[in-house]
């Protein structure tokens, strides 16, 4: 039964690392003052009739601190790539010259750098859910385990060391968050 308990736990830890790993991805795309090529590499292009990630049909920079510069493999598909931009309603607006395709990042204004901070507060709290979610089903499993004749206090052990590392993994995700909102916060 411990056995069946340590590949529950470490199936637990998985879970609750992939929620860390999703919240970083997706606090990638909150938007701060600062041009970033992640905020457009993942937006889906229409290429050749296939949606393609960007960052595998366009070369993405920033030029500088409010530009970034989407320079694609094959000119033919800059139009594509526009307008994945707009229909992605980053609020901002692509300028195709011919050859590259420019996005010049305005700066935020407060209530949308407080939008954008609670944007992220809830991806924050979306990652702990999953993390407590992972919880709950390690705890079911000690339970079901007692229930079946595993050792009271061996149970015990084991729940506060699932309590622990949610701890950790929550500790975790509010760092993620307060890196971020300290990120967007500043002009």
């Amino acid at each position: 039964m411990s056995e069946d308990l340590d590949i529950m736990y470490e199936s637990t830890k998985e879970s609750m690392e992939a929620a860390i790993d999703h919240l970083k991805s997706e606090l990638q795309k909150v938007r701060t003052g600062t041009a970033n090529p992640s905020m457009v590499s993942s937006l889906m292009v229409s290429y050749y009739g296939a949606p393609t990630p960007m960052n595998q049909v366009a070369n993405v920079t920033a030029s500088d601190a409010r530009t970034l510069v989407i320079q694609p493999w094959e000119k033919s598909v800059l139009s594509d790539i526009e307008k994945s931009i707009f229909e992605a309603n980053l609020g901002v607006t692509p300028m195709n010259d011919g050859e590259v395709v420019r996005i010049s990042i305005p700066p935020l204004t407060e209530e949308r750098r407080r939008s954008l901070a609670k944007n992220a507060k809830q991806l924050a709290e979306d990652a702990k859910v999953s993390v407590r979610n992972a919880r709950r089903e390690m705890m079911e499993e000690i339970k079901k385990a007692v229930k079946d004749g595993f050792p009271e206090d061996a149970g015990k052990r084991w729940e506060n060391k699932t309590q622990g590392l949610t701890d950790s993994y929550s500790e975790k995700i509010d760092a993620l968050y307060e890196v971020k909102e300290k990120d967007i916060m500043t002009i």
